[in-house]
């Protein structure tokens, strides 16, 4: 019997080719989580005997996923969802569940408001895009021991991150969820100070007109925004701490 092909055979245009289904069948199980960050891809030869295909058909799957940045090849160790850069020694994605955790405190989370709407001009530009789709609009409130610890204002653009549509954030912190199930190749921080208003104020449990500290922060991967958010802190219960080495 031979093998498959990912040739095209007539009364199949509309099915995709053997390599594109490979690549297709490897990158939602990235996606979903099924395959995290760091799990092993199954060997060529065993991805070969799986589709029953040529090696040249499962390399062509395996090289597009590798030019996506969703996986690395390692020479002599095989294939490997890729994981999470940081952006830089001074400061890296953190989860604030396990940061407060951590912090040997209690943590509480409380979903105020998660909207899947069409993106409005405000949104495209927060998110860098030039066309109108859907988004997953979150606001939510984390807490240490029952005090609060800071307001979340999240963007979730669903062109890249389909599956948010469908993802349960009153359980489950937006950015607990993305960290575990999305992989990204690139962040931005921006560090600001500003007073709060009187809905960040009744938010934080805080005066109007306090000092909050806020973070931007932008991810991306190969180039297309996956999510934006906006973090207010009390600015004098929090502050910011890294910690690296010279060259």
């Amino acid at each position: 019997m031979s093998l498959a092909s990912d040739q095209a055979k007539p009364g199949a245009a509309n099915k995709p080719t053997l390599y594109k289904r490979i690549r297709l069948d490897i990158e939602t199980r990235i996606l979903t989580g099924e395959w995290p960050p760091g799990h092993r891809i199954p060997f060529e030869h065993q991805l070969m005997a799986r589709y029953r295909c040529s090696r040249m058909t499962v390399n062509k799957a395996l090289s597009e996923l590798a030019q996506a940045d969703l996986i690395e090849r390692r020479r002599r160790a095989g294939t490997f969802v890729r994981r999470p850069q940081h952006l830089s020694a001074v400061l890296k994605i953190a989860d604030i569940r396990a940061e407060i955790t951590a912090l040997g405190r209690s943590y509480g989370y409380q979903l105020i408001e998660c909207r899947r709407r069409t993106a409005t001009s405000a949104d495209r530009a927060r998110l860098g895009v030039s066309t109108a789709g859907k988004i997953v609009a979150i606001a939510c409130r984390h807490s240490a021991d029952n005090v609060p610890f800071a307001v979340e204002d999240r963007l979730i653009d669903l062109s890249t991150v389909p599956e948010a549509a469908t993802a349960d954030f009153a359980r489950e912190p937006p950015g607990s969820w993305l960290l575990h199930h999305v992989p990204w190749t690139e962040a931005e921080h921006t560090i600001s100070a500003v007073i709060a208003d009187d809905r960040t104020a009744k938010a934080l449990d805080i005066a109007v007109g306090a000092p909050c500290l806020v973070i931007d922060r932008y991810t991306w991967r190969s180039a297309r925004t996956l999510t934006a958010v906006r973090l207010h802190y009390p600015g004098e219960t929090h502050r910011l701490v890294a910690r690296f080495k010279g060259g």
